[in-house]
């Protein structure tokens, strides 16, 4: 069993903000893929049982919160930390460019702090999407802030594009998903 994790705020004044790209990215692929969501543990989750069976997790708690809700799953499932992908916004790359990564720190990103925190490693795989940064704007009021249409334009395209990785994600080893996908080809422009 496999758990694709996507972060966000729930709540409809957090829709289509900078940090809910997470959200947006699940949504999407339930939506392509006829899944619908239930509701347990505090996240709104779609199971999947076939060859390569996996759940689609959207946490309900605050950003700042989402491992304890990760870990429930985790838990429930008995889910290696290797069969976990967390989609996640990064303020660190520009919009258009993501990156896939295995293990390493927060990053300041409060979502993956609470969860290194909760599964007690910094070892489990990551799908950042690229949200750019304004220094001129407190950090806070950023990410939760709305894209401009130009940005919503990259990242309708990521999250078109983001089906194919989630599809390899459950058909193969994340070492080739990263020399896959990590690379200048993958930015859009």
């Amino acid at each position: 069993m496999k758990l694709i994790v996507g972060l966000g705020n729930p709540g409809e004044e957090y829709d289509n903000t900078r940090h809910n790209i997470g959200f947006m990215v699940i949504d999407n692929y339930a939506k392509q893929n006829n899944l619908k969501f239930s509701k347990k543990n505090n996240g709104l989750f779609c199971k999947v049982i076939n060859d390569n069976s996996f759940i689609l997790l959207k946490p309900l708690s605050y950003m700042n919160l989402s491992g304890t809700v990760i870990r429930r799953f985790v838990d429930y499932y008995k889910i290696k930390n290797e069969d976990i992908l967390i989609i996640q916004d990064d303020l660190d790359m520009p919009v258009g460019k993501i990156k896939l990564k295995y293990k390493g720190s927060s990053g300041g990103h409060n979502g993956i702090k609470n969860i290194i925190e909760n599964l007690n490693t910094n070892c489990f795989p990551r799908f950042k999407i690229g949200i750019s940064n304004n220094k001129e704007i407190d950090t806070k009021d950023y990410v939760l802030g709305k894209f401009s249409k130009e940005e919503r334009d990259k990242l309708n395209k990521i999250i078109a594009f983001s089906e194919d990785i989630i599809n390899d994600f459950l058909n193969t080893n994340f070492e080739r998903l990263m020399s896959k996908y990590n690379g200048e080809n993958y930015e859009i422009k």
